[in-house]
């Protein structure tokens, strides 16, 4: 019905029209139609989420919601002995995460640094350049901390060692398998004297 009174409103002036131009020798164009396509289309793509394929790189995780206590952040000389769910703050397994801007490589290791748990981005299933997102670093860890609660352990401490796009969200991710953390050490080498730069790629 709409549809009819829309094509019989457009005859009906587009009658007028030729009518007026006859009497008037001037010419009208309607484009109504088309610019009202258009603007749909417009709005549309306008309403549509972003595309984001996890390479986008990471956002900003607030780190402090993954602690517990924030009255005692850093470690004294009484941490060592300090019982974290019944277990002494040396005796708890540690979980390495190794990030590279391709890759995040996690272990978790027993207090004697004997290796139980070894996942990768790569591992995961996560091709090429997806392996370097923080949407890896995310699901390899939620894997890798479903499987450590399965092997008993709850608590956990974290060693993060390198720079790249699965940093923060590698941890989150463990916070998400169930895990809990209790402390998160940066062991990034930072060396003094780097080796010197290659030459600026001429073009």
């Amino acid at each position: 019905m709409f549809m009819k009174t829309t094509v019989l409103a457009g005859i009906h002036f587009f009658k007028k029209c030729t009518a007026n131009a006859i009497s008037s020798r001037s010419s009208y164009i309607h484009t109504s139609a088309f610019l009202r396509k258009s603007e749909d289309r417009k709005e549309m793509l306008a309403s549509m989420p972003a595309k984001d394929e996890g390479t986008i790189g990471e956002k900003s995780v607030d780190i402090d919601t993954l602690l517990n206590r924030r009255a005692k952040s850093f470690p004294d000389a009484s941490t060592a002995t300090q019982l974290f769910n019944g277990i002494p703050f040396n005796e708890l397994p540690i979980c390495n995460i190794r990030v590279s801007p391709n890759n995040t490589i996690i272990s978790v290791t027993d207090y004697k640094g004997v290796p139980r748990l070894i996942r990768s981005c790569g591992v995961e299933g996560f091709k090429n350049t997806r392996k370097g997102t923080n949407i890896a670093a995310q699901a390899t860890a939620v894997s890798i901390g479903v499987k450590a609660v399965e092997l008993g352990w709850k608590t956990i401490r974290v060693k993060v060692r390198g720079l790249g796009p699965g940093r923060m969200s590698a941890i989150k991710g463990l916070q998400m398998g169930g895990l809990n953390i209790v402390s998160i050490t940066d062991n990034t080498p930072v060396s003094w004297n780097p080796p010197r730069p290659r030459k600026q790629r001429s073009l």
